[in-house]
């Protein structure tokens, strides 16, 4: 059986980091890192996006910044049929 993230591999989802730089809520001046890592899609970023809008809706440290780092584990030319069955090259 094929993992999900694998699939997800396929459809052009690569590994995606996000670095979110947020203000505490009760000392504003203090700045606190998060690190989020997913399957998304670049350049849109339509998983990142949603779980900074659930941040800003849910959570109370404002958002200073993200920083985004994005890489496609598999590439097109790495994926070939032989004899039926996908391989990796």
């Amino acid at each position: 059986m094929v993992s999900t993230d694998f699939m997800r591999q396929l459809e052009g989802y690569g590994l995606t980091t996000a670095t979110i730089l947020y203000r505490m809520p009760d000392h504003l001046s203090v700045l606190q890192t998060y690190i989020w890592q997913q399957y998304d899609l670049a350049p849109r970023f339509p998983v990142l996006k949603d779980f900074l809008k659930f941040w800003k809706r849910e959570l109370e440290g404002p958002l200073h910044s993200v920083t985004i780092a994005h890489s496609r584990l598999i590439k097109p030319a790495e994926i070939r049929t032989v004899n039926g069955v996908l391989t990796l090259h």
